[in-house]
C-alpha cells in the first residue's frame, strides 16, 4: 500500500458517507475482473453477496449470490478494513471472471443493495480526503495509468510514493521556519535583535531558491515525460519532409516520391528520445496551389504550426533559405522555437554539422542516409531541457505554475528586506502557492476538475 509523506496533514474537507461501487478493471474480456466497493457499511454488502464477512486481507473463495440466492459467479473476495485501505474506508473487492456481462451482474447486485455508482476518480478522491494521499500523489495515480514510456512510468511511481511531495514539504518547512522567525521579530519590536544577521535571512533565501530551482528543473522534465514535445516539419514541396519523418520515426509512415506535393495532409508519427515522447508531424508543402485537396492540406499545416512546441523548417542544402522560406518564417508566431534543417547535405557535398546563426540554430543533415540525425535529436533534447537524471518526478502544468509563483514570491520577499512586514507577507504567499501542489490550499472546483479526468473505478 502506498504511504503518504509523514508531514502531509489531513485535508479539512467533508468525506461523503455513501458506499460507492464500480468495475475497477479495464473494459473488455479478461481472465479476471474486479468490482470495488468503498464505504462505511461494507459488512452488510459482504453478508448479502457471499453470506459472510471474510477475514481481512485474505483472499477467500466464495460464491457471489443474487437477491434470490441464485449463483452469479464464483470468485475471490478481499476485505480491507478502515483505515488500512486505499481510500481509508472499509473496502471490499470482488474478483470474478473477466467477462463484461459477469462484471455487470456483480455491479448491478451491489447497486441494488444500496451502493452508488462511483464517479470518475472518486476512489482516489476519497483517499485524498481521508489523508491517505496528498493531491500530488493522487494525480500521480492517473499519470501512472496514462504513462506512455518506461521513463514516465518510473517517474510517476516516484511521485506516487511521495518523492515529489517530500521535496515540497521540505521547502514548506524552510519557509515556515523563516516565517516564524520573522513573526517573532514583528511581535517584539523592542528586542535588540538584528533579524537579518541573526536569522541569516539572505543565506536562507539563497538556499531556498537553489533548492526550488532544482525541484522546478526536475518537475519540468517530468512534465515533458508526460506530455511530450510537439514537433512540426514545414517547408517547400520536395525538400524531404516525409523522408525526415520516416528517418526520425524509424518507419515508413509517409509516402516518399520525387513528385512535388505528394503529401496532401498532415502525417503523424510518435517516437521516444531518452524517454521523452516526440509527436512529429509531417505537413503538406507550403506553396501557392490551385489543387483544392492540397490547399486544404496547407490550411491544416498552418493550424498544426500554431500548436507546435518546435518547428523544423526544412530547406534544400544546395539552395539554402529561399524567399519562399522567408515568407514561412515571417508568418511564424513570435517566440516559437525554430530549427532550420538543411537537408540533402550528401547531394550538396557539405559535411553534417550544427551551427549557431544570427537567426537561430541550423543543422545540416541527410534524411536519406541518416547522417546528422543524431545532431537533430540532441538539439530537440536541448530545447526540451532534458538532462540525464534518475530522480525526475512526474509533474503537471499546475505544479509548474505553482513552483513559478513560489519563486516569484521568494524573489519579491528578498526585494522587500528590511521591511519585515512586507517580507513576511511575501513568504506567506510563497507558502500558499507551494501548498496548493499537495492540496492543502486547493479549491473544491479544482479538485472536481482533477479527479473528473480519472477513469471510473480508480
Amino acid at each position: 500500500m502506498v504511504e503518504k509523506p509523514p508531514t502531509t496533514p489531513k485535508p479539512d474537507r467533508a468525506v461523503p458517507s455513501e458506499t460507492i461501487a464500480a468495475i475497477a478493471t479495464a473494459s473488455g474480456r479478461g481472465g479476471v475482473g474486479i468490482v470495488r466497493l468503498s464505504g462505511r457499511t461494507i459488512g452488510a454488502y459482504a453478508q448479502a453477496l457471499c453470506g459472510k464477512l471474510p477475514v481481512p486481507r485474505v483472499a477467500t473463495l466464495v460464491d457471489f449470490l443474487a437477491a434470490d440466492d441464485s449463483l452469479l459467479d464464483t470468485g475471490l473476495i478481499l476485505y480491507f478494513p478502515a483505515p488500512y485501505s486505499f481510500t481509508g474506508e472499509d473496502v471490499i473487492e470482488l474478483h470474478g471472471h473477466g467477462g463484461p456481462m459477469v462484471l455487470q451482474l456483480l455491479l448491478s447486485r451491489c447497486l441494488d443493495l444500496g451502493a452508488r455508482l462511483a464517479e470518475p476518480g472518486e476512489f482516489t478522491r476519497r483517499a485524498f480526503l481521508n489523508g491517505k494521499l496528498d493531491l500530488a500523489q493522487a494525480e500521480a495515480v492517473a499519470d501512472l495509468i496514462d504513462a506512455s514510456t518506461v521513463a514516465a512510468a518510473r517517474s510517476a511511481v516516484r511521485s506516487l510514493h511521495g518523492d515529489f511531495s517530500r521535496e515540497i514539504h521540505f521547502l514548506l518547512d524552510q519557509l515556515t521556519e523563516l516565517r516564524a522567525l520573522t513573526e517573532a521579530t514583528l511581535d517584539f519590536p523592542d528586542e535588540e535583535i538584528d533579524f537579518l544577521e541573526a536569522a541569516d535571512a539572505f543565506g536562507r533565501l539563497d538556499r531556498l531558491q537553489a533548492r526550488l530551482a532544482s525541484v522546478r528543473d526536475r518537475a519540468h522534465q517530468g512534465r515533458l515525460l508526460q506530455s511530450g514535445l510537439h514537433v512540426v516539419i514545414v517547408g517547400q514541396p520536395n525538400v524531404g519532409k516525409s523522408s525526415l519523418l520516416n528517418r526520425l520515426a524509424g518507419d515508413e509512415l509517409a509516402i516518399v516520391t520525387p513528385i512535388a506535393g505528394t503529401t496532401r495532409d498532415v502525417v503523424r508519427g510518435s517516437l521516444q528520445i531518452e524517454g521523452i515522447p516526440l509527436h512529429v508531424i509531417d505537413t503538406a508543402g507550403l506553396r501557392e496551389t490551385n489543387d483544392e485537396v492540397e490547399r486544404i492540406g496547407i490550411e491544416r499545416t498552418w493550424r498544426e504550426i500554431e500548436r507546435a512546441d518546435v518547428v523544423l523548417l526544412l530547406v534544400d542544402a544546395r539552395v539554402g533559405v529561399t524567399p519562399a522560406d522567408a515568407e514561412i518564417i515571417a508568418r511564424l508566431a513570435p517566440g516559437i522555437v525554430r530549427i532550420t534543417v538543411c537537408n540533402k547535405a550528401d547531394l550538396a557535398g557539405c559535411p553534417v554539422a550544427r551551427s549557431q546563426t544570427r537567426d537561430g540554430v541550423e543543422i545540416r543533415l541527410s534524411a536519406k542516409t541518416g547522417e546528422g540525425i543524431g545532431l537533430l535529436r540532441d538539439e530537440l533534447l536541448r530545447i526540451a531541457g532534458w538532462h540525464p537524471a534518475e530522480d525526475v518526478f512526474i509533474a503537471r502544468e499546475r505544479h509548474l505554475r505553482a513552483l513559478a509563483d513560489t519563486g516569484n514570491h521568494i524573489g519579491m520577499a528578498r526585494a522587500q528586506l528590511p521591511q519585515l512586514e512586507l517580507f513576511a507577507e511575501e513568504l506567506r504567499l510563497a507558502q500558499r502557492a507551494l501548498s496548493s501542489i499537495t492540496g492543502e490550499f486547493t479549491a473544491d472546483d479544482l479538485l472536481g476538475e482533477i479527479f473528473g479526468r480519472f477513469c471510473i473505478g480508480k
